[in-house]
């Protein structure tokens, strides 16, 4: 059959690509860490994280789960977060030691989240304290979930700046209700013990499921959508293939203006 699509491509696409060489995304992330590793990763408020830092601490988060949490292979892991530098670490970590990650929207109701946690069959999340009432509201329906990793948005900004960030929005704009998860772990003491821990990169597969990535529910409940890391790989090297042509190789500034939860900017930005 002829592909007569391939006739309006510009110059430079090539008409297929070539996924060899990444068998997981947990590949492709040591690729641009080895590559890239004192360029900036992540900008967030001002605070710039490098690809040598996310691979530490994503590779100390990854250890948490692993030898901490023990969660098993394969494990879901709920991230209930804003476009924070905790996200990529949380993420990246999930995905290099083997787990899937399950994205949460921050501004799901009790009843969302409850069924979200329960039909995924979540062990482990990591929450944004604002939200944290919402998971204590939700969490007697989430059977599997052992690990309740609490973070706030300032605790990536660094020594005063965290500190301001996490008080005004506590005490002055009252941003965080309050709520009570006795078993919760802050995430900057997970990194900690993750570090002391040995980490082992997850034995992925290139079908294994990378992500569940639920729907919006508009036409019933919200369904898991299983997105492989062959698929979202497969995804990464067509954005590559048609971008390539019309940016400066290695010095792309993307603008993270949707939330990373969200599976557009979840392949754009992330």
């Amino acid at each position: 059959m002829e592909r007569i699509w391939l006739k309006s491509y510009p110059e430079g696409v090539p008409a297929e690509i070539d996924l060899s060489g990444f068998g997981s995304l947990g590949d492709f992330l040591a690729t641009s860490f080895e590559k890239f590793r004192d360029r900036t990763a992540f900008v967030s408020m001002g605070k710039a994280m490098s690809y040598g830092e996310l691979d530490r601490k994503s590779r100390a988060f990854g250890s948490y789960l692993q030898s901490v949490a023990r969660l098993p292979r394969g494990a879901r892991v709920a991230l209930m977060m804003p476009n924070v530098l905790q996200y990529p670490i949380a993420a990246f970590g999930a995905l290099r030691a083997g787990y899937v990650v399950v994205n949460c929207n921050p501004l799901y109701s009790p009843r969302e989240l409850k069924h979200q946690l329960a039909d995924s069959g979540a062990e482990a999340i990591v929450v944004l304290e604002n939200f944290a009432g919402t998971l204590e509201k939700a969490i007697d329906g989430a059977p599997a979930l052992k690990t309740i990793i609490v973070t706030g948005v300032g605790d990536q900004l660094g020594g005063a700046k965290g500190l301001i960030v996490n008080s005004v929005l506590r005490h002055v704009r009252r941003a965080v209700p309050a709520f009570r998860l006795p078993q919760a772990v802050r995430f900057n003491r997970a990194l900690g013990s993750g570090s002391r821990q040995p980490f082992t990169d997850g034995p992925v597969k290139p079908d294994d499921i990378a992500f569940l990535q639920y729907t919006g529910g508009t036409t019933g409940v919200p369904k898991g959508a299983m997105l492989t890391h062959r698929n979202l790989v497969a995804n990464l090297r067509q954005i590559h293939a048609w971008l390539a042509p019309a940016i400066k190789a290695d010095n792309e500034i993307f603008v993270a203006a949707l939330p990373l939860y969200h599976v557009f900017a979840l392949q754009v930005n992330g």
